[in-house]
C-alpha cells in the first residue's frame, strides 16, 4: 500500500499545482479560448467545487495504483517509462472519454483537445515520478 499511497500523494500535489499554474497561463496568455467557457455548462452553484479541486490527487491515486500494477511493461529510462505510461493511459482512458465528451456534450473541439493533452502531459508527469519514486 505504501507503494502507491506515497507515490500518489506525492504526485497528486505536483499535479495540482501544475494545474493550476497550467490554468493561469492559459488565461494569461489565451483569454479568448477561455471565452467558450462562459456557458451553462460549465457554471456551477459552487457546492460541488470540491471535486474540481481534489481532481489532481483523485487521478493521482488512480495512475499509482495503474502503475504499480502495470510497471513490468515498461522499459528504459524514468523519462521513457513516464512517456510510454503517459500515452497508453491517454489511448486506452483519455481518448474514449474525450470522444463520447465531444460526441454528446456542446464542447468544441478545440476544448476536447485541450482536455485530451492535459490528460496526456498530467499521466507523462505523474509516470516520471512514478519511476522515479517506485521503480
Amino acid at each position: 500500500m505504501k507503494r502507491i499511497i506515497y507515490p500518489g500523494l506525492i504526485a497528486g500535489i505536483i499535479l495540482f499545482g501544475v494545474s493550476y499554474g497550467a490554468l493561469y497561463a492559459g488565461i494569461r496568455f489565451f483569454p479568448g479560448f477561455f471565452v467558450a467557457y462562459n456557458n451553462p455548462l460549465f457554471n456551477s452553484d459552487g457546492s460541488r467545487d470540491w471535486f474540481f479541486y481534489s481532481h489532481a490527487f483523485v487521478i493521482s491515486m488512480a495512475l499509482s495504483w495503474f502503475w504499480d500494477r502495470f510497471k513490468g511493461l515498461f522499459h528504459g529510462s524514468s523519462l521513457a517509462r513516464g512517456l510510454e505510461f503517459g500515452i497508453v493511459y491517454a489511448l486506452v482512458a483519455v481518448l474514449p472519454v474525450m470522444w463520447i465528451t465531444f460526441s454528446a456534450l456542446d464542447v468544441t473541439g478545440t476544448m476536447v483537445a485541450s482536455w485530451f493533452i492535459y490528460g496526456l502531459l498530467q499521466a507523462i508527469i505523474a509516470g516520471i515520478l512514478f519511476a522515479r519514486l517506485n521503480p
